[in-house]
């Protein structure tokens, strides 16, 4: 009896499901066709579908505003997008379409702020948040959107040292925040974040620092889980351990009116992926309130740092397989015509994992497999999805007519930018073309061709040899 790829996922998911379909044997992606787009651009190539950035924003706020109704919240809620999640112009400019704050962690951060702003893209009232280690080059840059009047800067301080750092350069009167060092998870390899200050130091740091400046306001309490925001007992004894500490400086500080949970909203990464976001949102903000309750304290504004979430749905890769491999009895290899080390960093930096689908052949029969890139790396390879531990892929032959094109999925943030998006690629292996794909003013779909795939020039021209 033949089963086919289809029967595979039918039997073991809720398919057709949300961004996925299949029409005429073919995969879409958010009702897009991806064999349209392999037809008109041939692979490889990254795709950034513009419209699921406002769907998560959408669904967030909407989310949190409920939350805020039914738990008769008196704060705000404050989306800030992550921007090194992904800088790129049209994904940053796209989220502020659906009015969310910023967040910056590096200098050059506040260069694409200036250009935002210098193009109308945001004013000088929009929230901006500062967090990172304070080079003296990016203090300078803070300097510099202070003196241009941006009205809502807040300064993150991740250590006791920055304080000092800050006021040697910056004159103005400026506004804070203070991190949090959040105790790790017991398997962690240390046992306290480097990041932020030690818990225990906290008050005593605003007592004897913060408070004794004239020209330096607290504003904020920021923390942020590594693990992502997960309902265990981790995640939420920690949650309720920064808020009590929250409270607590709030006594003591009458100007600090926020707090910050960062960012770790999941995104899907397998076609079985449950999670609860209403339930969890409604947690965080009924937490949140009952500690303030019981500490008899004014509820604070909630600012949020999404960043893969944002992002992260609305990116895919899409390779061809080039050739087939079966190394032993057990082992088949389905080689594609790029680098998964170069494309995918986390799959292998950090065993990441993404939605694998084919885009065609979904009657073959499927088969497991191993998917390696075309470096000569032993670490190019995909082999384990997050649910099963396997990779299924339609099966293959010589004799096919049309080559298998897969894609993995939801990879829209960070690959980029710790791959080195138009730099040197591992084996010189060129970085796939880009399509950004919009919807129109009517609602249709908008797609064009925003960076070639890299070619030799460029690489040669990196290198020095073309001087």
């Amino acid at each position: 009896m033949k089963i086919t790829y289809f029967d595979l996922i039918d039997q073991s998911y809720y398919f057709p499901q949300e961004g996925f379909d299949l029409e005429d044997g073919n995969l879409f992606f958010n009702d897009v066709s991806i064999k349209h787009l392999i037809d008109k651009y041939q692979t490889p190539f990254k795709i950034s579908y513009l419209p699921k950035i406002g769907d998560q924003i959408k669904k967030a706020k909407n989310l949190f505003s409920k939350a805020i109704k039914a738990n008769n919240y008196k704060g705000s809620y404050n989306y800030c997008y992550c921007t090194k999640s992904s800088h790129f112009s049209f994904v940053v400019e796209e989220a502020l379409r659906h009015g969310v704050n910023l967040e910056t962690s590096s200098s050059y951060d506040l260069d694409i702020i200036l250009n935002l702003y210098k193009k109308g893209l945001i004013d000088k009232d929009k929230a901006i948040i500062h967090n990172g280690y304070k080079t003296e080059s990016y203090i300078k840059k803070i300097g510099q959107l202070i003196d241009e009047g941006f009205k809502n800067t807040i300064i993150i301080l991740d250590s006791k040292k920055e304080l000092d750092n800050l006021q040697k350069i910056i004159k103005k009167p400026i506004k804070v925040g203070i991190r949090m060092a959040i105790d790790e998870e017991s398997q962690s390899t240390y046992y306290t974040s480097r990041m932020g200050i030690r818990a225990s130091e906290i008050i005593s740091y605003y007592e004897t620092e913060i408070s004794q400046r004239e020209n330096v306001t607290l504003e904020m309490m920021h923390f942020f889980v590594d693990t992502g925001i997960k309902d265990t007992m981790y995640y939420w004894s920690t949650f309720i351990n920064a808020m009590r500490l929250f409270a607590n400086l709030k006594k003591k500080c009458k100007t600090l009116r926020a707090i910050n949970i960062g960012g770790g909203l999941p995104i899907r990464n397998n076609l079985g992926f449950e999670y609860d976001y209403k339930q969890i949102i409604n947690q965080i903000v009924s937490n949140i309130k009952e500690v303030c309750l019981s500490e008899k304290i004014k509820e604070p504004d909630i600012y949020t740092e999404f960043g893969k979430y944002t992002v992260g749905e609305s990116g895919a890769i899409i390779f061809e397989v080039l050739d087939f491999k079966q190394q032993n009895d057990a082992e088949l290899w389905y080689i594609i015509n790029n680098s998964l080390m170069t494309t995918l960093p986390d799959s292998w930096s950090m065993h990441e994992k993404f939605i694998l689908l084919p885009i065609n052949k979904w009657d073959n029969e499927y088969t497991k497999v191993n998917i390696g890139g075309i470096s000569c790396d032993h670490s190019d390879y995909y082999n384990s999805e997050d649910l099963n531990q396997e990779v299924y892929l339609p099966k293959i032959t010589d004799k096919d007519k049309e080559p298998l094109y897969i894609g993995f999925f939801h990879t829209g943030a960070y690959q980029d930018s710790i791959s080195g998006y138009g730099g040197i690629k591992h084996c010189l292996i060129p970085s796939p073309k880009h399509i950004v794909i919009r919807r129109d003013d009517k609602g249709q779909f908008e797609d064009y061709q925003f960076k070639e795939e890299q070619n030799v020039e460029i690489m040669l021209d990196i290198l020095g040899y073309n001087d």
